[in-house]
């Protein structure tokens, strides 16, 4: 069978446009039938006068109404969000802003030594003794002579005493401490006085020909100069201790002699200090002057000067303070006045009983004074 006539056994459907049977009396698709040409072609018109209408908008427009839309979306949805309470409106937070503040470095300041207060004391009794004078009392009790004229109203000559007149006299004026000075250690103080000598390391020079030519021993040359081993180097400075010399031969050489210790700096009791009938012990107490030596003490005295010379007290102490013992304590019911020392001494030998023999090592320190009450005062029969 052709094409042609395959084709000319359908029709096509002036609605709808699909392809029917030839014989086909109604449109499967559309509904229209093919009986009625003039049903047909009226339905036909009517179809067609109903279609819509053709809409043309330019590209503008059409991005303009669709922006519209969107905005008008978004508010309802906005506000929709909002009148239900799932949207909270966020709340502007002030940011801090930060202030750098220059804080001042501290300055480091040095806080002052309190100065001791000296508490004046009251005046002790004295009875003019014979032979006694103004100027020859003073001197004893280590005040001026104008200060017993003032405090007793006596002339200015003062020359009218009378034995078994009471005086007042006045306890003497605590003299100021020294500026503490700088002490070496005995062994820094013996390195300090060891002479020395710098030199320079020459060419074919080694540690034991350097030790012979100075007679210094080699041990000595390594340990002043911090040297582990004997090896030397050209243009290398070293020093030589010429105090580690061997000994020449010869008289036996004299002992050098080790430097003065300074006076000791007095701390306890404080100057013009008072201690009465209830203060059995009395503590003397000073600062240290460095490491003694075996063969060296501090030599304490204390001496009574109320009762005049005799009365003394010399004892020898191996630490920094010393107890007054009870049996110096004054027998009568005066304030005695006691002036107290400290000095270093070294014991250089021995006696025939075998007592050491001490000399002096340093500076006498500055006499101190303190009184001291002896027994309470007998009562006295009433008449």
């Amino acid at each position: 069978m052709s094409k042609t006539e395959k084709e000319s056994k359908t029709k096509i459907c002036p609605t709808c446009g699909t392809r029917l049977s030839e014989d086909a009396s109604k449109c499967l698709v559309c509904g229209e039938n093919f009986d009625a040409p003039e049903k047909t072609a009226q339905t036909k018109k009517n179809v067609q006068g109903s279609t819509m209408p053709k809409v043309t908008l330019s590209l503008p427009v059409a991005l303009g109404l669709l922006a519209f839309f969107l905005i008008v979306g978004a508010a309802t949805v906005f506000f929709t969000l909002q009148s239900s309470e799932k949207i909270v409106t966020p709340t502007v937070v002030p940011s801090a802003t930060v202030t750098m503040t220059i804080t001042p470095t501290p300055t480091q300041t040095t806080a002052a030594t309190p100065s001791p207060t000296i508490t004046p004391q009251p005046p002790f009794e004295y009875t003019v003794a014979t032979g006694d004078t103004c100027g020859g009392i003073a001197v004893t009790f280590g005040v001026s002579v104008q200060s017993i004229i003032i405090l007793n109203n006596l002339p200015a000559s003062c020359n009218n005493l009378t034995v078994g007149q009471v005086l007042q006299i006045p306890y003497p004026t605590p003299t100021p401490l020294p500026p503490p000075t700088v002490t070496l250690e005995a062994g820094a103080a013996t390195e300090e006085a060891c002479e020395k000598v710098l030199i320079t390391v020459q060419e074919n020079d080694t540690l034991s020909s350097i030790a012979v030519n100075y007679a210094v021993p080699q041990e000595a040359i390594k340990s002043y100069n911090g040297l582990s081993t004997d090896t030397v180097f050209l243009g290398m400075q070293i020093q030589i201790p010429l105090c580690m010399r061997a000994a020449t031969p010869g008289p036996t050489p004299t002992p050098t002699t080790p430097p003065l210790y300074p006076p000791p700096n007095l701390l306890l009791p404080a100057d013009g200090a008072s201690f009465t009938l209830a203060d059995d012990i009395v503590t003397l107490q000073w600062s240290s002057i460095g490491t003694l030596r075996d063969n060296e003490v501090y030599r304490v005295t204390v001496e009574d000067v109320t009762e005049g010379e005799g009365r003394k007290l010399v004892e020898y102490a191996n630490d920094t303070k010393f107890i007054v013992p009870v049996s110096f304590r004054p027998k009568d019911s005066l304030p005695h006045v006691m002036r107290w020392t400290v000095t270093t001494v070294r014991q250089v030998g021995s006696d025939e009983q075998g007592d050491p023999i001490w000399e002096s090592a340093g500076g006498i320190s500055f006499g101190r004074v303190f009184s001291w009450t002896g027994a309470a005062p007998e009562a006295t029969e009433a008449p």
